[in-house]
């Protein structure tokens, strides 16, 4: 479990290693916090600092990851001057993996889920003694992600409403516990990767399987067990969109802002694109961009049909 205290603990710890993202305003009531240009391109960056930062002198470090919680390790142990060992499943995309290799991590593949990464990733920093950074589900992981959330209420000022990819729960975890009091946190997830909302239906956290366009970043076979016990405690919603709604919403981002993001990254948008989140009259909204460790080649077919044109808020113009 998680407070906004802990979150408050990690932005100071974390201040100057991370970048303070900026807001686009995109209509009137809706906000995109790009995260996408956090260092390694992702949120991860946040936790990855927060954990090895908070754990002292270390003699490596160790990650499972599908790709962009590694190259956040990845990237903080080089900063602090530390080696890192990453263990990817053999479906990670091949831009993520040859980051981690630039990053100077040891590239593990093991099995074909993030589970088979994970398991193997956790003996060796057993066996080792080295510290194991997890993708979503440790304390100082979520605290740090949840910083993005302090940045987000200066930013943007009053929200009521922040749309939040869900894979693992961490970023859910940390923002929600980081705005607790001050707005509501609703997670939105593809159909195929229903981790939050299996969770919620069952009561606790439960096995699902993995598909879709967006597995790579959100593949997740079970939500973390501080993301749902934050999820519980501040009442956060949960959507579900399908992955026809989260490749438009890649497409219509990059067509109409000029911002290139994954799949996993447009997945919070997609929500309101589809209009699976309607907002009420006058609520203000902001969406989290998470991520952009993409093939850009993929942002846009050239033999499409450009994507209609829709306000973020789910209706045709």
């Amino acid at each position: 479990m998680i407070s906004t205290a802990d979150v408050e603990r990690a932005a100071a710890r974390i201040e100057g290693r991370v970048r303070r993202t900026p807001v686009l305003a995109a209509d009137e009531g809706v906000w995109f916090k790009l995260e996408q240009l956090q260092h390694t391109g992702s949120f991860k960056a946040r936790g990855a600092f927060n954990r090895i930062l908070a754990a002292g002198e270390q003699t490596g470090v160790v990650a499972a990851s599908g790709g962009n919680a590694g190259l956040a390790v990845a990237y903080a142990a080089r900063e602090f001057g530390l080696p890192a060992r990453v263990y990817v499943p053999a479906t990670a995309p091949a831009v993520k993996v040859a980051k981690l290799r630039q990053l100077g991590a040891v590239v593990e593949l093991v099995g074909e889920k993030y589970a088979d990464a994970y398991d193997a990733a956790v003996k060796h920093a057993a066996d080792s003694g080295e510290l194991f950074c997890h993708a979503y589900d440790q304390p100082e992981i979520c605290a740090g992600q949840g910083t993005l959330g302090l940045e987000l209420l200066e930013q943007a000022g009053e929200l009521d409403t922040i749309l939040v990819a869900v894979g693992g729960g961490g970023l859910l975890a940390g923002v929600a516990a980081a705005v607790e009091g001050r707005a509501r946190v609703t997670g939105v997830e593809p159909r195929t990767i229903p981790t939050l909302h299996s969770a919620l239906v069952a009561g606790e956290p439960v096995a699902v399987g993995v598909s879709g366009v967006a597995a790579d970043s959100l593949g997740a076979t079970r939500l973390g067990d501080i993301a749902f016990a934050v999820a519980t405690r501040t009442n956060a919603g949960s959507v579900l969109v399908d992955d026809a709604a989260i490749a438009e919403a890649r497409a219509v981002l990059w067509d109409r802002y000029r911002l290139a993001v994954e799949p996993g990254g447009a997945t919070a948008f997609a929500a309101l694109l589809s209009g699976a989140y309607r907002p009420a009259p006058g609520e203000r909204v902001a969406v989290l961009l998470c991520g952009a460790n993409t093939d850009p080649a993929t942002l846009t077919s050239p033999t499409a049909a450009p994507p209609p044109e829709r306000s973020p808020r789910g209706t045709r113009r």
